[in-house]
């Protein structure tokens, strides 16, 4: 293709150095005027947030065949723990790694290379006859997470067009309704059909990956390595120390919101059999409820972040959705379902405020942010999940939603977080 036609396609994005990190330009952009800046990309959006639909239904569906797993294997809830914590303890470990290493270098094909090891990890998954082949397998599927997020948060970014907070929705809608999906796809698939269903879905990473290399042929001309070049600071942004703290606060708001979810996403299905007796299938279904309404909340908290300001939107959805969680253990079946909606529409809104609040603190570091806090988010997920199963084992799993009920209190430290100047809100 002509130079002149490459100049055409590029031509929608145009990316300011406010928007990229330190290590990564935008090739062959003229300077933005008036005319020259666009809205957001919205093909690429569709396309990223489409790809982390996928890889997230993918990795649902390990929580969602538990049960499977628990009866064939005679596994107790210590056990399916350490299985959600194989999975998530490889994206939370390398995450961080993965978004430091293309702060300085780019990787725009690193998607879908990574999207293989989710690949494998589920054709593992099928056949696996051992615990250990189970762990292993789950890794695997994490570690394709631990590729995937950092570098396509980077995209998203990319085509924002400025408005950060849309396009982090855009793309987190996609991994909230993929993770939704996989209660259902396993009450309709992997339980009639068994452990070697799994396999099929390996069908679904072989099309995430060939979308993820049309990303990258995108990605790639738009960026080039160079030298680290000092950034400019608002004079109104806090200090080092104030950003550390900050921080720090971020981390402990994203604790209290994904060990909650992961308390739900995990043993909710056991929750609502053992107290009111349905089926599995049954309360797959409910958990889809509450996953789908994770995913409807999760794309309106990015547009209000950028309308109204992030950390408002933060103070709402943790803090709103204390009365609601503090409810649910005391809800009948029916009543539980309506509470679990609320609660996901409220909490789930507040995922991109934080991530894209810290990336506006720590702009020269935007890979390594992203992946640390999307990195956290697993983590916190994988070591809280292992806990509350040993402590299900020896209490109740009513008594783990008693104690996850006053998680979202937590959301009170948001009045540390500082106020950012206003093209940054």
């Amino acid at each position: 293709m002509c130079r002149a036609g490459i100049a055409a396609l590029n031509k929608p994005v145009v990316v300011s150095e406010e928007t990229l990190t330190e290590p990564v330009v935008v090739s062959d952009v003229a300077p933005a005027t008036a005319k020259t800046i666009a809205g957001p990309a919205y093909i690429v959006l569709a396309g990223i947030s489409f790809s982390h639909f996928l890889n997230d239904t993918m990795q649902s569906l390990i929580a969602s065949v538990y049960p499977i797993l628990k009866d064939t294997y005679a596994l107790d809830f210590a056990q399916i723990g350490m299985i959600t914590l194989a999975f998530q303890f490889t994206a939370s470990l390398l995450q961080p790694l993965v978004g430091h290493y293309t702060d300085k270098k780019a990787q725009p094909y690193s998607l879908a290379i990574g999207m293989a090891s989710t690949f494998f990890g589920l054709l593992l998954l099928s056949i696996a006859q051992q615990y250990l082949v189970i762990l292993i397998a789950a890794a695997l599927v994490g570690l394709g997470s631990a590729v995937f997020h950092p570098e396509s948060a980077r995209i998203a970014r990319l085509a924002s067009g400025g408005r950060y907070g849309f396009a982090q929705s855009v793309f987190q809608l996609g991994g909230s309704f993929g993770t939704s999906m996989g209660p259902v796809l396993a009450a309709l698939i992997v339980v009639p059909f068994g452990q070697g269903s799994i396999a099929w879905f390996s069908s679904i990473a072989g099309l995430a990956i060939v979308i993820l290399w049309r990303i990258g042929r995108w990605y790639a001309p738009q960026i080039k390595a160079k030298k680290t070049a000092s950034v400019e600071v608002h004079p109104d942004a806090p200090n080092s120390r104030r950003v550390a703290i900050a921080l720090l606060v971020l981390v402990a708001l994203l604790f209290s919101k994904q060990l909650y979810v992961s308390s739900l996403s995990s043993y909710y299905i056991f929750y609502l059999i053992d107290r009111f007796g349905v089926s599995t299938q049954t309360a797959q279904i409910y958990l889809f409820i509450f996953l789908a309404a994770n995913a409807v909340g999760a794309f309106f908290g990015g547009p209000l972040g950028d309308r109204f300001g992030r950390k408002i939107v933060i103070w709402i959805s943790i803090l709103g959705a204390l009365p609601f969680t503090l409810a649910l253990p005391f809800a009948g079946l029916y009543a539980s379902a309506v509470l679990s909606v609320i609660i996901g529409l409220i909490i789930s809104s507040t995922t991109s405020s934080i991530i894209v609040f810290a990336q506006e603190l720590v702009p020269h570091r935007f890979g390594m942010i992203s992946g640390v806090f999307f990195g956290v988010a697993f983590g916190i997920g994988g070591l809280g999940a292992a806990v509350l199963g040993k402590l299900a084992d020896h209490t109740s799993i009513e008594f783990v939603y008693q104690v996850c009920a006053y998680l979202p209190a937590i959301g009170l430290l948001a009045v540390f977080l500082p106020k950012l100047p206003r093209h940054a809100r």
